[in-house]
């Protein structure tokens, strides 16, 4: 079968969407199937408007992303239109392409008819209030074009009960997954290394885009109450707020901030956690928590969001609710996590993750 992809941004750009359509990608193409990306982004990737990308064809198409958000690309409408494939893809609610490949293959007397599948990654909100006004005015649109779908992937079971209760739609839970190969052989850091993230210190982990979301802020200021350093991985608008908090509580020296890190340079980040911490507010599924976990690291994580699906879980922790987090609650919770073993059950591959999604298109065609 050939399918279209149609998403925001696409490697060598880096984010969990990112990261998800780029494994189904190459996998559907490991398996013999034809696979085609269109995305938004042209005007920001440095990356050609058209090539192949392990075995996966990938074109850029000219867009505007106000505020780095919706991703407005109206050539996306008429290239799924025009498209040859058996099924279209589509990536990520609170973007435009969903509502273009829905358009294109649905819109009354102009849509090619092509089934069409939808991953929302949908969060709910934002931690922008701009971002929250767009999305409240794009709520009707948005909604047609998740019923549009032949099928609507969550995956979380949280994220199927807000697209139940907002839209009234059914979905399918399919999780992201892990690429094994990648934490098979990552060891800790040793203490005695020059290049040891904590200076040869025990350190909590926090990975991810520095924004005020994130919640990184509420870990800086639980650290006095805490043995261990901070070791931050990532860039974003946030860091010069992040320092400011570290200064006010008087634990500079205890927080290591590395900027961005490569991917292929995290697991060695999350073996030599003593436990990653996420208290963001916004996620559809913690992708951090299942890398953390999978190199035998516990967590905390807010309950919030999607995050409150992992809290069952036997080496994870829950700090925090939707509204806020406490500092002391976070310390606490380190305490507890620490001595956790982990995983303590098994995590979702991405080969398993390409089964249960050709299948379900397998389903689609079928009944089309």
């Amino acid at each position: 079968m050939h399918v279209l992809f149609v998403t925001t941004r696409y490697p060598p750009h880096t984010g969990g969407v990112e990261r998800h359509v780029a494994e189904l990608a190459e996998g559907l193409v490991a398996r013999g199937h034809e696979a085609t990306v269109l995305t938004a982004d042209a005007r920001t990737a440095d990356a050609p408007r058209r090539q192949r990308r392990r075995g996966v064809r990938v074109r850029r198409l000219r867009g505007l992303a106000p505020g780095g958000a919706f991703h407005v690309a109206p050539a996306l409408l008429g290239a799924v239109r025009n498209a040859s494939a058996d099924l279209v893809h589509a990536h990520n609610y609170h973007s435009l392409p969903v509502l273009f490949a829905a358009l294109g293959t649905h819109a009354p007397g102009f849509g090619s008819d092509t089934p069409l599948v939808v991953t929302p990654h949908y969060h709910g909100a934002s931690a922008s209030d701009l971002r929250d006004r767009l999305l409240s005015g794009y709520r009707l649109a948005g909604g047609w074009a998740l019923r549009r779908a032949e099928r609507v992937i969550a995956v979380s079971d949280w994220e199927r009960a807000r697209l139940a209760d907002d839209f009234g739609v059914r979905a399918t839970v399919i999780p992201n997954g892990l690429d094994t190969e990648r934490f098979a052989d990552a060891e800790a850091p040793s203490p005695d290394d020059a290049t040891h993230p904590a200076g040869g210190r025990p350190y909590v982990l926090s990975v991810g885009r520095l924004a005020e979301y994130k919640g990184v802020q509420h870990v800086i200021r639980a650290l006095s109450n805490l043995d261990y350093d901070l070791v931050v991985a990532g860039a974003g608008d946030y860091a010069d707020d992040l320092r400011a908090v570290a200064r006010e509580t008087d634990v500079s020296d205890r927080v290591h901030f590395l900027g961005y890190v490569p991917d292929d340079e995290l697991p060695t980040l999350y073996a030599g956690a003593s436990a990653f911490v996420t208290c963001s507010g916004f996620e559809a599924y913690g992708m951090t928590v299942a890398e953390a976990l999978a190199l035998g690291t516990p967590c905390v994580v807010r309950r919030a969001g999607a995050l409150v699906d992992w809290i069952d879980r036997d080496d994870c922790v829950g700090v925090g609710t939707e509204s806020g987090v406490s500092p002391d609650e976070v310390a606490d919770a380190v305490r507890e996590a620490v001595v956790l073993d982990a995983p303590s059950e098994p995590l979702p591959t991405w080969d398993e993750v390409v089964d249960a999604t050709e299948t379900l298109y397998r389903a689609v065609l079928g009944s089309a």
